[in-house]
Order: C-alpha cells, then sequence, then structure tokens
C-alpha cells in the first residue's frame, strides 16, 4: 500500500522548518513547494532591508531619499557581482548535491566563499576612496553630497556581508538546504528593524548620525546574519557541511564556478549598469523626480523580491536534477514554479496599478516625488505578469550552468532596448520621467517573451559541469 499524500499544511511546515527530503524523488509539485516556501521567504526579509531603510530615512527628507536612490544604484554593481557568484554557487552546488557528492558540494562552497572574501575586500576598499567621486558622476546635488558621503562608503565598504550573505544563502539553497538561508535573513532583518532607528536617529549612547546611521544599522544586521551562516555551516551531518577536510583551496572546482561567475555576473551588471543610465536620465529632472522614483523602485522590489525567491528555487532544482540525470523533470520543475509565479506577480501588479498611490504616500513626504512615484509603480506593474515568467526561465538557465544566454538576453533588453528607449521617450518625446518607466515595462517584457521561446528549445539540458 503506498503512503499517504502529505497534506499541503504538513509541506508547508516543513519547508519552513527545513527538510531532509531528496527534492530529486518526491514529487514534482512538493519539491517546489520545499524548496521555495523557504526561498521566498529569503527574498521577502532582503526586501525588508529596503523598505525598513527607507521608512526611517524618508522623514529625513528629499536629500536623504535621493543619497540612498544613488548608493543603491552603485551597490547595484556589487549586488551584481556577488548575484553572479551566488548563481555559480547554486549550478555547482545543485549538481554535487543531485549527483550525491556531498563532499564535493560542501569542497565548492568553500571555494566560492574564498572568492567572494577576496572580491569584496576590492570592491570595499575602492568604494570607500572613490565615494564622493562615485556620487558626483552619478549626477548628485549638492545638497545630496553634503549629507550622503558617510552613508555610501558605508554601504560601500561594507560590501563583504552583502557578498557572503548572497553567496552562503545561495550554496544553501544548492544544497536543498533553503530553511537556513532564509532564517540567516530573518535574523538580519529582525536586528535591522531594532538598529536602524536607534542609529538615524539616536538613541541613548548612541548618536544621531541620520542617514549615514541607516548603512551603519544595515551593515552590522548582515554580518550577524553572516555569523549565523558560518555556525549552520559548521554543523555536522547537515545536508550541506564544511570540515576541516573541504578546506583546501581546490583550483579545479574554482575555475568551474568562475566559468559560469564571469557570465552570471556580467548578466548582471549589464542589467544593474542599465539602471545606473536610467538614474542618470532621471537626475536631470531634479530630486524630487529621482525621490519619487526611487520609492516606487524599492516598492517593487519588496513585491519583485519574493517572485525571485520562486525563481531561485527554480535554479536550484534544474541543477540537482541535471545532476540526478532528470533533465525532463527539472522543466517540469521551472514550468511548475513559473505558473506560481505568475499567479502571484500578475495579483500584485494589478494592485498597483489600481492603488499606487497607496503605498507610495506611505514614504513620500513631498507632493511633486509622492506623483512621480505613483506613476512610476503604475506604469512599471503593468509588466509584471510576464516578468514572471520570464526571470524563472532566465534563473532556469542559470542553475543548468548556461549563463552566456541570460547575458546576451540581458545585453538585447537593457541597452539595445531599455537605454534607447528611456532616452528617446523621456528627452527626445518629451514625456519626462514617464518615458523612463515605460521602458523599464517595455524592457522585460521583451526579455520575457525571448527568455521563454529559448527556454522552450531545451539546449540547456545537455550543459555539462564537472
Amino acid at each position: 500500500m503506498s503512503e499517504p499524500r502529505p497534506s499541503l499544511w504538513s509541506t508547508l511546515v516543513e519547508a519552513v522548518r527545513g527538510t531532509e527530503q531528496d527534492l530529486t524523488q518526491v514529487p514534482v509539485s512538493r519539491a517546489v513547494l520545499l524548496l521555495s516556501v523557504p526561498t521566498v521567504l529569503e527574498m521577502s526579509m532582503e526586501s525588508l532591508f529596503a523598505i525598513v531603510d527607507m521608512y526611517f530615512v524618508s522623514r529625513l527628507g528629499d536629500d536623504a531619499v535621493a543619497t540612498v536612490g544613488l548608493t543603491e544604484s552603485l551597490l547595484a554593481l556589487m549586488y551584481a557581482m556577488a548575484m553572479g557568484l551566488s548563481a555559480a554557487a547554486t549550478a555547482v552546488i545543485a549538481r554535487r548535491t543531485g549527483a550525491q557528492d556531498h563532499d564535493g558540494a560542501a569542497s565548492a562552497a568553500v571555494q566560492v566563499i574564498a572568492i567572494a572574501v577576496v572580491m569584496s575586500l576590492v570592491f570595499g576598499a575602492l568604494g570607500v576612496v572613490l565615494a564622493p567621486s562615485l556620487l558626483r558622476v552619478m549626477g548628485a546635488e549638492p545638497g545630496v553630497l553634503a549629507m550622503g558621503v558617510g552613508y555610501t562608503r558605508t554601504m560601500l565598504g561594507g560590501s563583504a556581508t552583502i557578498f557572503l550573505l548572497f553567496v552562503i544563502n545561495a550554496s544553501f539553497r544548492g544544497a536543498g538546504d533553503a530553511a537556513v538561508a532564509m532564517r540567516s535573513l530573518w535574523l538580519a532583518n529582525l536586528v535591522n528593524m531594532a538598529l536602524a532607528p536607534c542609529f538615524i536617529f539616536g538613541l541613548g549612547p548612541i548618536p544621531a548620525m541620520g542617514v549615514t546611521g541607516a548603512g551603519v544599522a544595515t551593515t552590522i544586521s548582515r554580518a550577524l546574519g553572516v555569523l549565523y551562516q558560518v555556525v549552520m555551516l559548521r554543523r555536522a551531518g547537515a545536508r550541506l557541511a564544511i570540515s576541516r577536510k573541504h578546506l583546501a583551496i581546490d583550483l579545479a572546482t574554482i575555475r568551474e564556478l568562475m566559468n559560469i561567475a564571469w557570465g552570471a555576473a556580467l548578466q548582471m551588471l549589464i542589467e544593474t549598469a542599465s539602471w545606473l543610465g536610467l538614474v542618470r536620465i532621471l537626475s536631470t529632472f531634479g530630486s524630487k523626480a529621482l525621490a519619487g522614483y526611487t520609492i516606487a523602485m524599492r516598492v517593487a522590489m519588496f513585491a519583485l523580491l519574493p517572485p525571485f525567491g520562486f525563481a531561485n528555487a527554480a535554479a536550484a532544482l534544474v541543477g540537482q536534477n541535471l545532476g540526478a540525470k532528470q533533465p525532463d523533470r527539472a522543466e517540469q520543475s521551472v514550468k511548475t514554479v513559473a505558473r506560481y509565479n505568475v499567479v502571484f506577480l500578475g495579483a500584485v501588479g494589478l494592485v498597483f496599478v489600481l492603488v499606487p498611490q497607496w503605498f507610495v504616500g506611505r514614504f513620500a513626504e513631498d507632493a511633486a516625488s509622492l506623483a512621480v512615484g505613483t506613476q512610476a509603480l503604475r506604469i512599471v506593474a503593468l509588466g509584471f505578469a510576464f516578468f514572471a515568467y520570464g526571470m524563472v526561465a532566465i534563473q532556469a538557465f542559470n542553475g543548468a550552468g548556461d549563463s552566456t544566454t541570460p547575458m546576451l538576453l540581458n545585453l538585447a533588453s537593457f541597452w539595445f532596448f531599455k537605454i534607447p528607449c528611456a532616452y528617446v521617450l523621456a528627452r527626445v518625446v518629451g514625456m519626462g520621467p514617464a518615458g523612463v518607466f515605460w521602458a523599464i515595462a517595455a524592457a522585460y517584457t521583451v526579455q520575457s517573451i525571448a527568455a521563454s521561446l529559448l527556454f522552450r528549445r531545451g539546449k540547456w539540458k545537455t550543459k555539462v559541469i564537472a
């Protein structure tokens, strides 16, 4: 007699607690929930960093909000590198986990952590020294420069916490232990919610540091999340456990990781650098327009990060099933995740289209910023349903170790289409900031359609990873 099928509730509880199931053997729908639920919750926590900081910083005025927006645009370059490494970590560790090579997975985690440490030290040092110049290049007005250099230095200088939080969580997800990744961000966010107002406005012996305090609180909180991750990596017998025998440098694995990471990093750099181009265009319309855009994008990202969780789960499932020599199951997993994503993000997009001012108004103190932010959120949300499918397809390529296809898609969609379209609509046609927002929605729709067509061709199934 077959065992009774677990209920939806028991599956959700198991997903949050952490599962010992082999995700290549249980039913696909159950495997998707076991991995995607904690990954979605993890991404929700990542989005809270932005929302919490924006909530408090918005009380300091438009220059403070613009500072955060410009710094986030600069940090996006670091996020791109961290996410490139994360994609490589997920692809290699998931493939080895699916093949039941747990020592190989642990060794790969050590190598990617070592790469992350070296890269973050270089980027952090450059960020501290060049912070004022970088803000000027981004078009920061005098008020933003006077207020924001300390915040920018703190965030760029603390890049090690960003790199490590990303790559270690990607390693856990690749191994199928997404619950640990989720808890690390829960911890970091709880600490950030407590520390942010203390460092921004001052409390007892803690002086009021203004917008710089937001950077200090976020960096401390992320560091505590990394500490938790390291403790979890040392657990004997865990799904991903690092012991002394795994600590040797493995050049072959490093080469494999970098072969995937460079394409994934370029993929993210192309996308994030295109956002810098948009910010540069918007900065010509003044701090009010930039502040409204920044708020709208923070709200949008709060909604988009959980769907990114679904997409990251798809990447891990693709890697594990390819490692287990089950390519058709990998494809089925992606299609299942994509259906969930379209329903979720389509519903959120509809709400944003109908009542964007309610969300933007929580953060915008000025009527002009509120008007721009409302317009931005409504227009960008029109493309959410398309984006929901596209992000899953993109991550499926990454999970298979094919980071080149998404890189080329991003280059075509964001540099050959989005930037020129934004400039023409905003400056030539005369639509102003709205032209930039329409270009964003159109670019992600084009990317999603192209990604879905390429995914259906199935060449990703034959990608070989050592």
